[in-house]
């Protein structure tokens, strides 16, 4: 399949890094030995003019005397969590199918605590400029459309949506998926690069605001509100430091109830807040479209935050059978998914 060619190149990439790094077996830096303290500083990834639910977890002290430190952006969420497995940080996120390519490539990570999806406010669009002929999934045949990333959630949305509208294998090869960063994606749409472009978050507000673009579908239309990605830690960093691995993913679960349960305003003001103390020269004109967190349940893993991609996961090859989700996730680590749903944490600071 020429269009997947990308994907399974990244796969077997990912194979060779594993076996030159040794991170399918025990790793010592960034854990702790047994008999050793836990370690309290936590390598991670960040994303330009953006601010993520561990941030907010440790700008409102939930991660207590653990501390994050930042060593870069990260490019995609395959990319966040394949260094992860090569123990170039140690918590990172992305896409369910991703972590399920990486996990079956033989990664030693696991997901931990769910940290993004869509609902009615939050969501991935598929936008065309309004004079557009595109109007249906018959209409992307031949296409372009601009995704952040091959083998991640828009890849996997676009394919959902054109087998749900009955094009056949052969057309859906044809649709032509352009990898672009997310800020560069609306100019690629109005400039006639690209023929479609997938947007979310600030930069899908930003774009809608300033007119001139349609929406021809979202992920939230095609599948209701859902989780669509996880935080991973390395298995054998949990192990030596399973103290420090439940206060990150119980404090991103507080930060979801926190954003779910605070006014919009109080929200964005935090996340202005943090940007400007972080002092990487980013801006924080986009916050103000933010409109919702989008995590349901407090992060907490289920089944089909796995299963809902069984279909796209066999047609990419990344699974030849029945998918197992249980070899994917634990939620020991989170300390909401056992406490009853009247007393767990609002996230109030």
């Amino acid at each position: 399949m020429k269009r997947y060619l990308p994907l399974l190149t990244v796969t077997a990439a990912v194979v060779i890094t594993l076996a030159v790094s040794g991170c399918g077996g025990p790793a010592t830096a960034g854990g702790a030995a047994p008999g050793q303290a836990q370690t309290k500083e936590v390598r991670y990834q960040g994303s330009a003019n953006n601010v993520s639910l561990l941030e907010v977890a440790e700008d409102l002290g939930y991660l207590g005397d653990v501390k994050l430190k930042w060593v870069g952006n990260t490019i995609s969420g395959p990319q966040d969590i394949q260094s992860v497995a090569t123990n170039q940080t140690d918590i990172g996120g992305a896409f369910a199918g991703a972590v399920v390519k990486l996990i079956d490539a033989g990664a030693a990570v696991k997901g931990v605590v769910n940290y993004y999806g869509e609902d009615e406010k939050s969501f991935i669009g598929f936008y065309a400029l309004d004079g557009s002929p595109i109007h249906s999934a018959k209409d992307f045949i031949g296409k372009k459309i601009a995704v952040n990333t091959l083998g991640a959630h828009a890849d996997a949305v676009i394919n959902g949506y054109l087998k749900k509208n009955g094009l056949s294998e052969a057309e859906i090869k044809s649709v032509q998926l352009v990898v672009l960063p997310p800020n560069d994606t609306e100019e690629a749409i109005r400039r006639g690069q690209v023929d479609i472009g997938a947007l979310s978050g600030v930069l899908q507000d930003h774009a809608v605001a300033t007119g001139g673009l349609r929406s021809i579908f979202s992920d939230y239309e095609l599948y209701g509100a859902f989780a669509g990605g996880q935080l991973v830690l390395r298995n054998d960093f949990a192990a030596q430091n399973p103290d420090t691995s439940a206060t990150l993913a119980t404090g991103v679960a507080k930060a979801i109830q926190w954003e779910t349960s605070t006014p919009k305003e109080e929200v964005i003001a935090r996340f202005t807040k943090i940007i400007t103390d972080r002092n990487r020269g980013e801006s924080t004109a986009n916050l103000k479209y933010w409109k919702s967190v989008g995590v349901p349940n407090a992060g907490i893993i289920t089944d089909a935050d796995f299963s809902r991609w069984e279909s796209w996961l066999k047609d990419t090859g990344i699974i030849s059978g029945a998918i197992n989700p249980g070899k994917y996730y634990t939620n020991q680590f989170n300390q909401l998914a056992s406490a009853p749903a009247t007393s767990a944490s609002k996230g109030q600071p």
